[in-house]
């Protein structure tokens, strides 16, 4: 059987120990000794330095500095505040049972702290280490994402213009435009998916938060609709949002993208030529933003799995080639990083994407 050895302490940790444990002794002693000259009574002097080695062994790292603040404590105990004063003397009757009683006291005080520090260490060691687990699903989602969304695009712009280059003098005027239409559209397509993965790139890497600012609801919303109507100039959205000026935590740019990605969604995957629906209201110190259609809704297997990064879905328009992929895993990991939610469900008659921000201390401004 292997057996690993222990790393040894390093210079710094050691100095940091000392320190640690002579400062709290020190101030332990110094005020025990104001209390005792005081007072006149050393009752609850024991009572001070076993509160100083649970403080040794919260700031000190391993068990050895609290178990040698306790043997110390029993020390200093003696010497000072026991008669004869300032002399070491375990003769006195009934004093070698106070002196092991403290000491297994002051040692077990000791090594249970210590014993719950480690414990937390290793707890939020596996709490960091599942996050990044996490973090590493979604990078895993978003590349599958990415290579279908990305891949199937570019061989229609590739096919369709090999078609137009190789057939061109045999191709009709409507061919051709239809060729030059199909290039057209993935291109743009294209494009939206780099800008959500530049999106995606703001988020900072090292704690998958954003930075907010205070920002007016009703404009970020309106720049939203706005640049998703110059994308789909034919689309109808009817917005809802509160009369009240509303000032949300957020970082604008990326919130704009996600309601773009939903309003797309519903555009590409409902079936539905009725108008689209975005509902921004407030409750429980939250904004709440809400997307529906009017369409045949979600297949009820992709529920659980729409904003993983792969569920992809053929439309009743018969637009097969745009996945519902990318887009709903990045809307997923900015909303995450706003310390928001986001679902998906079935209406009657349609579907509905929700997303939650939190308002702040101070949402309203008059």
């Amino acid at each position: 059987m292997k057996h690993h050895r222990k790393k040894p302490m390093d210079k710094k940790t050691l100095l940091d120990n000392i320190l640690v444990t002579s400062l709290i002794l020190g101030v332990t002693t110094a005020g025990s000794f104001a209390f005792f000259k005081l007072t006149g009574s050393s009752g609850n002097i024991q009572t001070f330095y076993i509160l100083a080695v649970v403080f040794i062994a919260r700031f000190t790292t391993g068990y050895v500095p609290g178990i040698v603040a306790s043997f110390l404590s029993v020390i200093f105990v003696n010497f000072i505040f026991t008669y004869p004063y300032f002399a070491l003397s375990f003769s006195a009757t009934g004093y070698p049972v106070t002196f092991v009683a403290m000491m297994i006291i002051a040692s077990l005080t000791s090594m249970t702290t210590t014993h719950l520090k480690e414990k937390n260490r290793i707890l939020n060691k596996q709490e960091k280490l599942l996050m990044e687990a996490e973090k590493e699903k979604m990078r895993a989602n978003l590349l599958r994402a990415i290579s279908h969304d990305l891949r199937t695009p570019l061989t229609g712009i590739i096919g369709a213009s090999s078609t137009y280059l190789e057939n061109s003098s045999s191709l009709s005027p409507e061919e051709k435009n239809r060729l030059v239409k199909t290039i057209y559209d993935d291109s743009n397509w294209l494009l939206h998916m780099v800008e959500n993965l530049l999106s995606v790139t703001r988020i900072r890497q090292t704690d998958a938060h954003v930075s907010k600012s205070l920002e007016p609801l009703e404009e970020v919303v309106s720049e939203a609709v706005s640049r998703f109507k110059k994308r789909f100039p034919d689309a109808r959205v009817r917005v809802t949002i509160p009369q009240d000026f509303i000032m949300v935590p957020m970082d604008p740019t990326l919130i704009e993208q996600v309601i773009i990605n939903l309003l797309e969604n519903g555009v590409y995957h409902s079936g539905s030529t009725e108008p689209l629906e975005l509902t921004v209201s407030t409750e429980d110190g939250q904004a709440q933003f809400q997307v529906r259609d009017h369409g045949h809704g979600i297949r009820e297997d992709l529920l659980p799995h729409i904003f993983d990064g792969y569920a992809d879905t053929p439309t009743s328009s018969g637009d097969s080639r745009k996945g519902m992929g990318i887009g709903l895993s990045i809307c997923k990991t900015i909303i995450l990083a706003h310390d928001g939610n986001i679902w998906a469900e079935n209406l009657p008659d349609g579907a509905m994407f929700t997303f939650t921000l939190p308002l702040g201390d101070e949402p309203y401004e008059s």
